[in-house]
């Protein structure tokens, strides 16, 4: 694990490489301007590298920086990061069980809020209604953990505003068309590319915290992963923002999802709650079609009209509208 906020070694000698990257420095020269060994510089050097930075070393003239990892290591998120609290405390593991569960046990203290949690790998990752949620190497997997100053009344609209986030990011940075499923999936061409969990803890009528996992298909096998999922129920497909062999970094994507999402959550403090619902409807081509809602009161059926002001779909059946919170939304 490595967390944002533990002044390393490593980063020590990562900074200072990376700060002369147009010249050599002998390990010698790092052993002395940094107050190490040399030993302890060619250890380091050496856990820099399976970072996937790329060190150049040549006899007699010492190492380089040549070029920066792709992973979402803490320092390299906070280097440039444009926010006021989200992501000023990043947890980063290289595999873990699940991000949502490593949040959650976080989310009681007071210091943690805006904190990150990611991971390169899932080996148990949760999705929605206790969905497994197959995280591979290649996406982006990671937890957020919110103490909001809105009002409770607002609950019901952190999944529409937080896949907004995600559209308005992906817009952004990668200029790809996304629309949104509802309540919080993100679609390319209909199939699913992005998802998000969203677990509250609530006292005595006011939100304590709430941590949003987000998984995004960003770079992946596309065709092993459904023959994980094809057999799951309301399995829709599932697509990739790019291919394995795209030579793209994960990290703009990364800080423009958290640069949105601090925005769009204060929006809901600021209760402009209308106007991310009306940002998030115009992604979704759902409205006027007839659909099918897997609820625990059973499937309902009927026409999707519109999110009401307060998150919820609106279902047009035989019998009047129906309002709905929670459920697995299919066409037909």
């Amino acid at each position: 694990m490595f967390t944002s906020f533990d002044n390393i070694g490593l980063i020590k000698v990562l900074n200072f490489l990376e700060s002369h990257e147009s010249e050599y420095l002998s390990g010698q020269d790092l052993s002395d301007i940094l107050k190490i060994s040399r030993v302890a510089v060619w250890k380091h050097i050496k856990k820099i590298r399976s970072l996937g930075y790329v060190i150049e070393s040549k006899q007699k003239r010492g190492y380089k920086f040549v070029s920066a990892t792709d992973k979402l290591l803490p320092w390299e998120i906070s280097k440039n990061l444009e926010t006021k609290f989200i992501g000023k405390r990043i947890y980063y593991f290289d595999e873990i069980n699940s991000t949502q569960n490593f949040a959650l046990e976080l989310a009681t203290k007071n210091n943690e809020n805006g904190t990150v949690v990611i991971a390169e790998k899932q080996v148990d990752g949760r999705g929605r209604l206790k969905r497994k949620w197959y995280s591979p190497d290649g996406g982006l997997w990671f937890s957020i953990i919110i103490k909001p100053e809105f009002e409770i009344s607002n609950a019901t609209i952190i999944p529409l505003a937080s896949s907004l986030a995600l559209c308005l990011a992906i817009e952004k940075i990668h200029k790809i068309k996304v629309n949104v499923k509802w309540p919080n999936d993100i679609t390319i061409d209909g199939k699913k590319v992005a998802g998000m969990l969203v677990d509250a803890s609530i006292q005595a009528n006011n939100i304590e915290n709430f941590v949003l996992g987000v998984g995004i298909n960003f770079k992946i096998n596309t065709s092993q992963m459904e023959k994980n999922l094809k057999d799951g129920s309301n399995f829709y497909g599932v697509t990739s923002l790019f291919k394995i062999q795209d030579k793209v970094n994960k990290k703009k994507l990364f800080n423009q999802f958290l640069i949105e999402l601090e925005y769009v959550l204060d929006n809901l403090t600021k209760r402009k709650k209308n106007e991310i619902i009306k940002k998030w409807s115009n992604r979704t081509d759902m409205f006027e079609k007839r659909v099918k809602i897997n609820t625990n009161k059973g499937i309902i059926s009927g026409h999707a009209k519109k999110i009401d002001d307060e998150g919820a779909l609106i279902i047009k059946t035989k019998s009047g509208n129906e309002r709905i919170f929670v459920g697995d939304v299919s066409l037909g």
